[in-house]
């Protein structure tokens, strides 16, 4: 019993270091989008 106890200690401990020890900072980058047409430019002339 004091064995199995022992080993469910450790394990539990594990846990408790693996979820305290991961990094939860997320990082995220903000990109303008291109255009998808661009407007036409009034140049005064017929074309």
């Amino acid at each position: 019993m004091s064995k199995s106890i022992k080993v469910l200690g450790l394990v539990s401990l594990m846990v408790l270091v693996a979820a305290c020890g991961r990094n939860n900072q997320e990082e995220f980058v903000v990109v303008d989008p291109e255009p998808i047409s661009v407007e036409p430019v009034h140049t005064g002339k017929f074309k």
